[in-house]
């Protein structure tokens, strides 16, 4: 399980990253020039990246019941962890039409979850 948090977590800042750079700042530039409200620009980055700290948090939360910090949480840790990752599986291959690797890394993780459940 700590190692499917540690790949989970890895793909998540990765992803966080080129979010960032590949889609949220051309659309904020996008945005800067038409009349949408400053509450809906401000709302573009957090609404994004909520896949990445959903997959951040739930690779740390891997971790900590892979290294034995909450036993009882284990089965309950993995069946949330694996439903988020499974989810991100099955629509970026769908999306991509399995051309990104994110599912791949994704499957690895989930597949990884499974062994240690």
């Amino acid at each position: 399980m700590t190692l499917a948090g540690v790949v989970g977590s890895a793909v998540a800042v990765f992803h966080g990253i080129l979010m960032q750079r590949m889609m949220i700042r051309p659309i904020e530039r996008a945005l800067a020039g038409t009349p949408t409200s400053a509450g809906i620009r401000r709302l573009v980055s957090p609404l994004l990246h909520l896949s990445t700290i959903a997959w951040l948090a739930g690779g740390l939360a891997l971790i900590a019941v892979g290294s034995g910090w909450a036993p009882p949480f284990r089965l309950p840790v993995a069946l949330v962890v694996g439903a988020f990752y499974f989810h991100a599986m099955v629509l970026n291959c769908w999306a991509t039409r399995g051309r990104h690797p994110g599912w791949m890394l994704m499957a690895a993780a989930l597949l990884l979850i499974l062994i240690g459940a």
